[in-house]
């Protein structure tokens, strides 16, 4: 008979080793299903000058400091190092790569059909993310644009775009610092569909995730919460964006209404041609391999009520964003998380 876990853990980043972290607390039988063929989960993934908007003290998983870092704001390796030192301090088991490719439920038991066959538990921990869900608006004449296209979820670096006319799409913090570095090599225009907003130069992601605990609390405590002038949207003024500005290249053009095959046109009317556009929208949920046994929306949100699924009887689901709990896809904020799934969890099958 084919073993039946207590927990899966899918996805082996940075949510899925918090779970893990508060799961060797108990003495539940869990593994953790990890697509990637290498640890450090989706960083491995994103643009090579990505850094951290915090220090390392104030971006690290539970029960372990991240190093800290010259600078004070950490860059994509030293994070994956961490990720994976952090996996190998812990001892955590981890089975990789692995696909999940559906779940199904039988009786009350969870067969998850993977691409190294079958596994079995009793509860499912998805934390899967948003990366492989990258989302790129339908916008009219897409599909006649002769140029390249990428999303922020590919994009590595300029190295190929020198010299070229390229658009960046997304007044967020990754439009705004992919705009920073390609503006060095290349002819750049900004698109964004409202005015990019942006945080004091003093603000980073400490003050962020203060932000978000004092939600936390206020909304726990039944009291209004006043963000006053800090808006958890913002773009954070990190070094590159920083220098941009004195460039004079965080300009935006607002937004445009339609392609051509050579370019875009403006709202205004007027047309510019590129030959590469780099969208910064942003992701929705990667959680199509839950689609048998929850409903979700079309972004792949699921109805939760703090973390576990409302509607699937042992299914939880952290690191997402908003829904599943405050702060909850940063390094530091997905150990309040982490730590409230393991002990629902914990209770769900100990009842």
């Amino acid at each position: 008979m084919a073993k039946v876990y207590d927990v899966i853990i899918i996805g082996g980043g940075q949510s899925g080793l918090a779970c893990a972290y508060y799961l060797r607390r108990t003495e539940l039988n869990y593994l953790i299903l990890d697509e990637q063929e290498n640890c450090g989960g989706a960083w491995q993934k994103t643009w090579d000058s990505l850094r951290l908007f915090s220090p390392a003290d104030h971006s690290s998983l539970p029960g372990w400091l991240m190093p800290k870092t010259k600078d004070g704001f950490p860059p994509k390796d030293h994070v994956i190092n961490y990720l994976c030192k952090y996996e190998e301090r812990y001892d955590f088991p981890v089975e990789r790569p692995v696909t999940v490719e559906n779940v199904e439920k039988e009786s009350d038991i969870f067969m998850i059909k993977t691409s190294a066959g079958s596994f079995s538990a009793k509860t499912i921990i998805s934390a899967t993310g948003t990366w492989k869900a990258p989302f790129i608006p339908k916008i009219k004449g897409i599909d006649v644009f002769r140029g390249k296209q990428l999303h922020s979820a590919i994009y590595r670096n300029p190295d190929n775009l020198k010299n070229k006319n390229v658009l960046i799409v997304g007044e967020g913090n990754s439009g705004a610092q992919i705009l920073a570095e390609v503006s060095k090599v290349a002819n750049t225009s900004w698109a964004t569909l409202k005015d990019p907003e942006y945080l004091p130069d003093d603000v980073d992601g400490r003050v962020l995730f203060d932000v978000a605990t004092a939600k936390y609390k206020a909304e726990k405590e039944g009291k209004k919460f006043d963000p006053k002038d800090y808006n958890l949207g913002n773009i954070v003024m990190v070094p590159p964006v920083k220098e941009a500005r004195e460039r004079g290249v965080l300009n935006s053009k607002g937004s445009f209404k339609e392609f051509t095959e050579d370019g875009v046109i403006w709202k205004d009317g007027s047309k510019e041609e590129f030959d590469v556009v780099i969208w910064c929208t942003g992701f929705h949920y990667a959680t199509d391999h839950l689609d048998n046994i929850t409903e979700t929306d079309p972004k792949g949100k699921i109805e939760t009520e703090g973390t576990k699924a409302k509607n699937t009887e042992g299914l939880w689901l952290v690191g997402y964003g908003g829904w599943t709990g405050y702060a909850s896809a940063t390094l530091i904020g997905v150990g309040r998380s982490a730590r409230s799934t393991v002990k629902d969890l914990t209770n769900f099958l100990e009842n």
